[in-house]
């Protein structure tokens, strides 16, 4: 459910007022801002209207007189005469029809045998400035085509302001006949009247106009007036409403006669060529102009005026229909948006609803200062109660009032916040003890502060007696110990089992009851009042009880609630930290339930896993007492104590995970059993052999010629076959450095054969048979090497058993191919020791167990360097470890001590079968050149031998025999 939100009080008061004055001022502000925008775009409307009827006005003044003139000339022959000069005496009367139109920009005669005569004023024709190259003072330009010695003939003649010839050119003849003209076409098929042309491009000077054309009265020849397309579109170049407002005026084909499209340059008339060949003004249509087309799809047979949703905008839109003398009627379409036309109003309402809301904010403001000061004691109530909810309780409450109400509020806010205080306190500081026997002091000394008892007792649930136990007595504000006894669940006479089986209780006690029910607390001669109070926890479970001996028959209720409802919070951090030393105590039997496994799994490794624990311990507590020097500021808190102490116990744990044939490997060929039999028993079937072989030669000479050097070969086999098995016997022992010398005897050996009758593929494991099918069996009996490393000896590594050199855990360790090799010639020549390099790694490999095994365990924060600690043993300060080829730096101290302790420990133990305990002398001795190679912290080793942590441990778990006497000074 959603919370409501809450408005402070004094802002209820201001509340109707500026309510009242907001809708107010909404309401007239839309009302009116409604009424303009309605009077607005009427006015746009009507501006339209003069606008259309400015242009057609305009359009009209263009059009009309020039028609007028044309009809005027069409009727009074202007130019007679039959060559230039002629025609050139009447030209006045074309000048003056020029001159009485504005609009007009030249006005010629087009004859029947194509003759041509035309009158240009100079000054109005745009193009006429680049075509002609006119001398000084010309102000007529005439143009003529006639008949000269039988032949056309072009001539240009310029004239001044009177009329004057200036000069006269001829020019080469042009293609140009005004018979095959629109206009002469026109007019000579309808010539009744003048005719207006659609636009085209003017022949001399290629400027876009019309022409009005008819036909001259009694004779074959047509009189027109040119207008310019410039001049039409001045008609519309100034009839913005807006600066974004559209306006086009076209013609009943939609072509554009004049465009203004806002603030784009504006339109220039050009004839272009259709995709059917045709030639024309280019049309509406094929602009980009979205609103305009959408007007001209509208109804354009009467004059409109509607709003327009085009381009994300709404315009006011008009258009209207102009007439034009001897043509097709034009159409004006106008457009303007809205935000443009009502920007003035827009800009007033923003103004209006400033100022409306300036005074808004000016009486709120004065509101709310007045209504502040009554509601301010509520307000500072209410932050005490903030400071409440944030717990903060650093100042008391201390607020005045003539308001009765409030003032009882403040009191009893004053109240509580001492109470929740109190409470608070006690919780935070029961919750933070960890130690649990002072958590139990600091529970009775609390319980009887809020009573203000003189004594009381706590007592604890023993489950498994079913009792409540005496643990503590608090007399004369001391916590002390008290004499252990218990009392019986099952005796419900005593108030306190009584108050442990329902709620806390209150009676009173006789002296006589005091010392009857509480022996361990003073006795008193007079009646006293006892509050029992069992302690539950969450679950409503018991866990002790507390007995508080009050002096004072009258109990304020107030401080018993508060007595209540601490010991819930009591009762649970008990039970926490019970909890904590149960699970702390599991934590530690299972611990030391592996470290005892695996010590018990072999004799060679002895009480390795119990002994490194206190070596390690021990040099930590003498680098945590060195108060100069590298180790000065190195100090452990419990929880570090705690960490160490778990990984010197689990520093070997992945043991477990290492064969006990490989751990326990005496002998080069010792696996489950020593195969050394097996070789031996080759030896003898060798020897047999052998006999077999002399008494078999005996008895084929039967004269005895060769008995003596039969039975010298004998014995010489006989000894040479003890002797080759003796020196095998003693390579297997592994006792001494194998030379190239007598690994090459054992290959020499290993090339005798002995004869094998029976199948060795049969009653075997699985596995074993498995190993022994990559090869095929062979017809028996077969030819066997004495000794030999076939291919089931070979035991395939796993993709489990690999470690990739991108490994999480950053192991950098060289892994062998194989997971084991059992090859007789390739064990028997192992260099040194009994290990192969496979067995070597498998030992190895329990520091990687250890490692990955730690690191799946879900430690608790303080305990996250526990893998840390207890995987660094074997890494030595140069980086040559394993298995992750640490540095010193790379290493925590604690690391660093353990593998100090790990080697003392292993070089003086004197419970392994293998070797004879080093005397301290020996284990220093063979530690300082470990030193000096860097493979062990040289001044934890020195620390270790200046603190006598040494000897310490040598008095605790070596022989007597082992401690000998010799100069540390010499190491350190």
């Amino acid at each position: 459910m959603r919370a409501t939100r809450n408005v402070q009080f004094y802002i209820y008061i201001s509340y109707f007022f500026t309510a009242l004055i907001l809708v107010f001022g909404i309401a007239m502000g839309t009302v009116q801002f409604s009424r303009m925008s309605t009077i607005i775009l009427a006015q746009a409307n009507s501006s339209y209207a003069l606008i259309g009827n400015e242009v057609a006005s305009n359009v009209k003044d263009i059009y009309e007189p020039v028609k007028n003139q044309a009809e005027m000339l069409a009727q009074s022959h202007p130019i007679s005469g039959k060559n230039l000069n002629e025609r050139l005496a009447h030209v006045n009367y074309l000048a003056k029809a020029i001159i009485s139109v504005k609009s007009a920009t030249s006005a010629y005669v087009g004859f029947a045998n194509g003759e041509f005569f035309l009158l240009r004023q100079y000054a109005k024709s745009n193009g006429g400035k680049e075509v002609f190259k006119a001398p000084e003072k010309t102000a007529w330009i005439v143009q003529s085509t006639s008949m000269d010695a039988g032949k056309l003939a072009e001539h240009v003649v310029y004239l001044d302001d009177r009329l004057n010839e200036i000069s006269r050119q001829q020019i080469p003849l042009r293609n140009y006949d005004p018979r095959q003209r629109g206009w002469y076409e026109t007019a000579m098929k309808n010539p009744e009247q003048a005719h207006v042309s659609e636009p085209y491009y003017f022949f001399t000077t290629g400027q876009i106009g019309v022409t009005y054309a008819q036909k001259i009265v009694g004779t074959d020849a047509v009189v027109g007036i040119d207008i310019e397309m410039p001049t039409i579109h001045e008609t519309i170049r100034n009839s913005n409403v807006t600066p974004s407002t559209r306006i086009a005026l076209i013609d009943s084909k939609g072509q554009l006669l004049a465009w203004q499209n806002g603030k784009q340059p504006a339109y220039k008339p050009q004839i272009v060529t259709k995709l059917d060949g045709t030639q024309g003004m280019p049309t509406l249509a094929e602009q980009n102009a979205p609103v305009l087309n959408r007007i001209r799809e509208l109804d354009g047979n009467k004059d409109s005026s509607q709003a327009l949703d085009v381009i994300g905008k709404t315009w006011a839109t008009y258009q209207g229909k102009i007439q034009v003398p001897g043509g097709q009627d034009l159409r004006i379409l106008i457009a303007s948006p809205h935000e443009e036309l009502l920007a003035d109003i827009i800009k007033m309402r923003t103004q209006t609803s400033i100022l409306f809301l300036v005074m808004l904010a000016a009486s709120v403001g004065i509101t709310i200062y007045f209504s502040r000061l009554a509601s301010r004691p509520l307000k500072q109530l209410n932050d005490e109660a903030s400071k409440i909810a944030r717990f903060d309780f650093k100042s008391p409450i201390n607020i005045q009032s003539r308001i009765k109400e409030i003032a009882d509020l403040s009191n009893s806010m004053r109240g509580m916040k001492s109470t929740i205080r109190s409470f608070l306190d006690i919780a935070s500081s029961l919750a933070s003890e960890t130690n649990f026997d002072k958590l139990l002091a600091r529970v009775l000394k609390e319980m009887s502060e809020i009573t203000e008892a003189k004594s009381g007792i706590l007592y604890l649930y023993q489950p498994q007696e079913n009792s409540m136990r005496v643990v503590q007595a608090y007399v004369d504000h001391q916590v002390l110990e008290s004499e252990t006894h218990s009392i019986s669940m099952t005796d419900e006479s005593h108030p306190v089992i009584l108050a442990c089986k329902s709620r806390s209780s209150i009676c009173q006690l006789q002296a006589t009851d005091l010392a009857l029910y509480f022996s361990s607390l003073p006795a008193t001669d007079h009646t006293t009042t006892l509050i029992a109070i069992p302690l539950k926890d969450r679950n409503n479970t018991l866990v002790g009880a507390i007995a508080l001996v009050i002096d004072d028959a009258n109990i304020d209720p107030g401080r018993q609630a508060m007595a209540e409802a601490v010991s819930g919070a009591a009762a649970i951090a008990i039970e926490n930290q019970r909890l904590i030393q149960e699970q702390k105590a599991l934590l530690e039997a299972f611990i030391q339930l592996i470290a005892s496994a695996i010590d018990a799994k072999s004799p060679y490794t002895g009480g390795h896993c119990q002994r490194v624990p206190l070596l390690t311990k021990l040099i930590a507590q003498a680098a945590c007492k060195e108060t100069e020097g590298p180790f000065a500021s190195f100090k452990l808190s419990d929880e570090e104590w705690e960490e160490l102490h778990i990984a010197a116990w689990l520093h070997d744990c992945g043991k477990v995970t290492t064969p006990e044939y490989i751990v326990d490997k005496a002998t080069k060929l010792e696996t489950l059993y020593d195969r050394i039999h097996e070789i031996r028993m080759r030896f003898e079937v060798l020897k047999r052999d052998a006999q077999i072989d002399y008494w078999q030669a005996v008895a084929k000479d039967s004269a005895g010629n060769d008995a003596a050097e039969l039975k010298k070969k004998l014995d010489d086999t006989i000894a040479q076959l003890d002797s080759d098995f003796a020196f095998i016997a003693e390579c297997n022992e592994g006792g001494e450095f194998m030379a190239p010398d007598k690994i090459a005897r054992i290959q020499d050996i290993a090339g005798r054969h002995w004869l094998r009758t029976l199948s060795d593929r049969i009653g075997i494991s699985h596995d074993e048979k498995e190993r022994k099918n990559r090869t095929a069996e062979p017809t028996l009996p077969v030819q066997e090497q004495l000794l030999s490393d076939k291919v089931e000896h070979i035991f395939a590594r796993s993709a489990r058993d690999t470690i990739a050199a991108d490994n999480p855990w950053g192991f950098k360790v060289k892994v062998p191919e194989h997971l084991y090799n059992r090859g007789e010639v390739y064990n028997l020549s192992v260099a040194r020791g009994t290990l192969s390099e496979e067995e070597r790694y498998k030992i190895n490999e329990h520091m990687i167990q250890t490692i990955m095994m730690l690191e799946k365990l879900p430690f608790p924060r303080h305990l996250a360097r526990v893998p840390e600690i207890a995987g660094g043993h074997h890494e030595k300060m140069d980086g040559t470890g394993y298995p992750k080829c640490l540095m010193a730096a790379d290493m925590s101290i604690p690391a660093r001590m353990m593998a100090i302790a790990d080697i003392f420990e292993a070089l003086t133990a004197a419970d392994r079968p293998y070797k004879k305990g080093k005397t301290l002398s020996e284990a220093i001795k063979i530690m300082s050149f470990m030193k000096k190679d860097q493979h062990i912290d040289a001044e934890l080793f020195g620390l270790f031998l200046k603190s006598g942590a040494y000897l310490e441990y040598g008095r605790q778990f070596m022989n007597p025999d082992q401690i000998d006497e010799f100069d540390i000074h010499a190491y350190v």
